[in-house]
């Protein structure tokens, strides 16, 4: 996403306003001025999308966008640098001549840039709280790391900017369907008898023996998917996601696409396509229908012999999802430390300090000779 596309000038000192998190605004970092957001914050469809003046949040076409038929007003192209570190498009404002990957802390220069293009986003999910906060969040969670250098910690405390990043994810819907064969389990119990012996004593003992009774079945099941997320990009790598956010994105506050609430913040472009992502969305819509399949069998236990599914009227949308991230190289490697930027869980790579460790066994060792000191002279 170009930076140089969301700049909007304050109508009193003429600086660029920002997207203040937390409200439906942008505000003027020097002289205050503050103008909303139109339409920002309206109210929740049935379903839990936010709308605006023209209805839900769209959805578009999957089908459409691999045959290129999308409309025109649907897709955008926009100049992105690759970084060499770590992968991600990162977008660039027209007067930066190179500066760091804020996924990575890599050296980036513009003459790499190039042209992206991809479907414009539908929906943003805005950052519910500011970069102080981020800030204290980031403190607390090194104070509990005992382990880190002390360095690290004076890092946090040097006041470094964090920077303010959406993420590129996109959500699919589909009609799903499967027919099957398999297996329904159903328990019983046979009463046996095993000899027992204590106290050089035998006797019988009777018990309950398991067994299972397998019927063959077969069957049909429907389940409509609505919003698989997937991460459209791997510059976090396939379980940072999780880590981070996992369910814990509030969805059902995502509203309508504007520039305006990515002023003053970066937003990275899409790595993979459409088809990449869906094939993710596909597994995870594939082990949710065996487990249709599961219940619909019943029983006690269940087996799958085959299941044939299919995906009708797949629809998608790009969206954008906010984090606070501090990256940072630590002895020529990069690490970053990731704070959800709606629920202020913190997750991030770390070094160890070798001191710390070494002082923890020094101490160890001193605490175990203590007790088998106590231990001897006791006796």
């Amino acid at each position: 996403m170009n930076e140089q596309a969301n700049t909007f000038p304050c109508g009193d000192c003429g600086a660029q306003l920002n997207f203040q998190p937390g409200a439906t605004s942008m505000v003027c970092p020097f002289c205050g001025t503050e103008n909303a957001i139109e339409d920002a914050g309206d109210k929740t469809t049935p379903w839990g999308e936010r709308t605006d003046a023209s209805g839900a949040i769209e959805e578009l076409d999957y089908k459409g966008a691999l045959a290129n038929t999308l409309d025109a007003a649907d897709v955008e192209e926009v100049t992105t640098i690759r970084c060499p570190g770590c992968g991600a498009e990162v977008g660039m404002d027209a007067g930066t001549l190179a500066e760091e990957c804020p996924f990575c802390a890599t050296p980036l220069a513009k003459e790499a840039s190039h042209s992206h293009r991809h479907p414009k986003p539908q929906g943003v999910l805005p950052f519910a709280f500011v970069e102080r906060d981020a800030k204290e969040k980031l403190k607390d969670w090194l104070g509990r790391l005992w382990f880190a250098p002390s360095k690290l910690k004076e890092f946090a405390e040097a006041g470094r900017p964090l920077s303010g990043v959406y993420l590129p994810y996109y959500t699919y819907d589909a009609d799903g369907s499967a027919s099957y064969r398999g297996q329904r389990g159903d328990a019983y119990y046979v009463t046996r008898t095993r000899t027992v012996t204590e106290d050089g004593q035998s006797r019988q003992e009777s018990y309950q023996e398991r067994k299972i009774k397998w019927t063959n079945v077969s069957g049909y099941v429907h389940h409509h998917f609505d919003d698989v997320l997937v991460q459209a990009s791997e510059t976090m790598g396939p379980s940072s996601s999780a880590e981070y956010g996992g369910r814990s994105w509030d969805l059902a506050a995502m509203e309508p696409y504007r520039t305006e609430f990515l002023a003053g913040f970066r937003a990275e472009a899409p790595s993979l396509t459409l088809e990449q992502g869906f094939d993710q969305a596909h597994g995870v819509m594939e082990d949710m229908m065996r487990t249709e399949v599961r219940r619909d069998i019943g029983g006690d236990e269940q087996r799958i012999g085959s299941m044939d599914s299919r995906y009708n009227d797949i629809t998608f949308k790009h969206v954008l999802l906010p984090i606070w991230l501090a990256s940072y190289r630590w002895n020529n490697k990069p690490f970053r430390v990731v704070i959800n930027g709606r629920t202020g869980r913190v997750a991030g790579q770390r070094p160890y300090s070798a001191i710390k460790i070494a002082i923890a066994v020094v101490l160890g060792i001193a605490v175990i000779a203590g007790i088998g000191y106590l231990v001897a002279t006791s006796q």
